[in-house]
């Protein structure tokens, strides 16, 4: 369907986890080569395994995002297997306790805030020269709806985060167009996925419950929120930047 996708470098963090995953897939259908990033090296053999891709096009590099030494790593890899980084999932991120504002640890604010806003700003900050240099690529960043509306649920430090993405989002993109590089966010509803498996379990809500409150009546599922990550990689999109792309079923309508 991305035909100019056949050959480029995508770079996913968050690569073993549902999304990650997902989106890997995907581009390897596309016939990219694809990096994926993720702090446990058993998950990522465990990724790896499941999508059988050729050896050749996927690599899996063990990172903790929220480590400057780390984010450097994963992306000097990744130039030195094959050059370029031509589409940039910056996906990583926790979803931290479900829990009232007051009632939160500092500890987990700061742990939170280290992977969901340090790790993505990193991500940028050492990829983004790679793609000025090539005077190409195009970058995505997960937010989240909670990072468009604050919502129901009491995750104040998720909530603060994903808010921080969006806002950050809109500065990359207009400092990286004078080199043509493309800068959007994507604001998934919840997913099927292992992190909404934690949420509903620390909220005591239902996943039924919560589908009923988006209009179309479901999660999104892993690979619809791959779709629009592969469109916003490819040169279908090639005048989008400095957008949040809500995929919520109309949730937020």
């Amino acid at each position: 369907m991305y035909s100019d996708l056949q050959d480029k470098v995508a770079l996913i963090t968050g690569g073993a986890g549902g999304l990650g995953a997902a989106t890997a897939r995907a581009f390897l259908n596309e016939g990219a080569k694809v990096a994926i990033v993720d702090l446990d090296q058993g998950a990522l053999d465990a990724t790896a395994a499941d999508l059988a891709a050729d050896p050749d096009r996927l690599i899996s590099i063990a990172a903790d995002v929220s480590k400057d030494e780390d984010v450097k790593r994963y992306v000097d890899t990744t130039v030195s297997t094959w050059g370029r980084i031509d589409a940039f999932f910056n996906n990583a991120g926790i979803e931290g306790r479900v829990a009232p504002l007051v009632d939160q640890a500092v500890a987990d604010f700061d742990r939170l805030v280290s992977i969901n806003i340090r790790g993505t700003w990193l991500g940028l900050h050492y990829v983004l020269p790679v793609m000025y240099a090539q005077k190409s690529g195009s970058v995505i960043n997960t937010s989240s709806i909670g990072g468009l509306s604050a919502g129901p649920l009491p995750v104040s430090p998720y909530v603060t985060s994903k808010f921080a993405i969006t806002g950050l989002t809109r500065i990359a993109a207009v400092e990286s167009a004078p080199y043509q590089v493309r800068v959007n966010s994507i604001h998934p509803s919840p997913a099927n996925t292992r992190m909404m498996r934690s949420l509903e379990e620390g909220s005591g809500a239902a996943q039924e419950d919560i589908a009923h409150s988006i209009p179309l009546g479901r999660y999104a599922e892993p690979g619809d929120i791959a779709n629009l990550v592969l469109f916003l990689a490819s040169t279908q999109s090639a005048f989008i930047t400095g957008s949040q792309h809500r995929i919520d079923g109309g949730m937020l309508s």
